[in-house]
C-alpha cells in the first residue's frame, strides 16, 4: 500500500510542489489549507505523515500539532515553514513535531525528510509487532498495544511523545542514555541544541510517575551522562 500524506499548507503553489514530489516517491496525497480542516481529516482518516505549515488560517500549525499529539494514533509531523528562528524550531519540537524544514527548501532534502519519517514510522510499527504487549516494573505497568500506562493501578495521562519516551526507557532497563541519544532514538533527531526538550519531557514524566519527583524511582539521573530506567523495583 502506498503511504498517505496530508499536506496542510495555504500557499497553493507550495502545496502543489510538495504534492508533486511526494507522489514521485510513491505517496498518495491530500491537501488542505487551514488547521481546522486538517484536524477534522486526521480524526476521520489514518495518515502516514502530516506535512504542516505553521502560518495557517483558522487554527495555526502549532495548535494543530499540539492537538494531534493528544490523539490516540501517533502520526509523524514534518513542519514546513518560513519561520526560521531557533525559538520557533524548539517550540515545534517541544509540542511534538518529528522534523522541521524551513522555506525555501531543496526538493532533494524534502524527499529525504519524507522518506526518513516514513522509514522511522515503519520501523517503529515493525518493532511494536514483535515486542511484548505488557511491560511491568514495580507498580508501573505499560501496555504497548493500547498505549496506556498505570502506576499502582492509577491510569496516567501521557502525551504520545511522553508514552514513547517512557516505553523506550522501560524496554531497556539499566541502560544509560545521553540526551542526544534520546533525541536520536525517540525524537529522530541527532542535532545539538535541543537537549532541554529531553529534560522537559523527563520532568513531566517524573511528575506523573513518581510519588516524589525530586527522588525518582523509575527514571534516574546519571550525573554528567544522562538518564537510565531502573533495573528492578520490588
Amino acid at each position: 500500500m502506498p503511504n498517505s500524506l496530508l499536506i496542510v499548507e495555504d500557499n497553493v503553489d507550495i502545496a502543489h510542489l510538495v504534492a508533486i514530489h511526494a507522489r514521485d516517491i510513491g505517496c498518495t496525497v491530500e491537501i488542505v489549507a487551514d488547521g481546522n480542516q486538517a484536524l477534522q481529516l486526521c480524526k476521520e482518516r489514518d495518515y502516514d505523515l502530516v506535512i504542516l505549515d505553521l502560518m495557517l488560517p483558522g487554527r495555526d500549525g502549532l495548535d494543530v500539532c499540539r492537538e494531534l499529539r493528544y490523539q490516540p494514533r501517533y502520526v509523524p509531523i514534518l513542519i514546513l515553514t518560513s519561520k526560521v528562528s531557533e525559538l520557533d524550531r524548539v517550540l515545534g519540537l517541544e509540542i511534538g513535531a518529528d522534523d522541521y524544514l524551513t522555506k525555501p527548501f531543496s526538493i532533494a532534502e524534502l524527499k529525504a525528510r519524507i522518506r526518513a519519517q516514513l522509514r522511522r514510522s515503519e520501523a517503529q510499527l515493525s518493532n511494536k509487532c514483535i515486542q511484548l504487549n505488557l511491560i511491568q516494573c514495580g507498580d508501573l505497568r505499560i501496555n504497548t498495544v493500547t498505549r496506556q500506562a498505570q502506576v499502582a493501578d492509577r491510569p496516567i495521562a501521557l502525551t504520545a511523545r511522553e508514552f514513547e519516551l517512557l516505553t523506550h526507557f522501560a524496554q531497556h532497563p539499566g541502560r544509560v542514555y545521553s540526551r542526544l541519544q534520546l533525541l536520536e532514538q525517540v525524537w529522530g533527531y541527532e542535532y545539538e541544541g535541543y537537549e532541554h526538550t529531553v529534560n522537559s519531557h523527563i520532568n513531566r514524566l517524573r511528575a506523573k510517575l513518581e510519588a516524589n519527583p525530586s527522588t525518582p524511582r523509575y527514571i534516574q539521573t546519571v550525573w554528567g551522562v544522562g538518564y537510565r530506567f531502573c533495573e528492578s523495583l520490588p
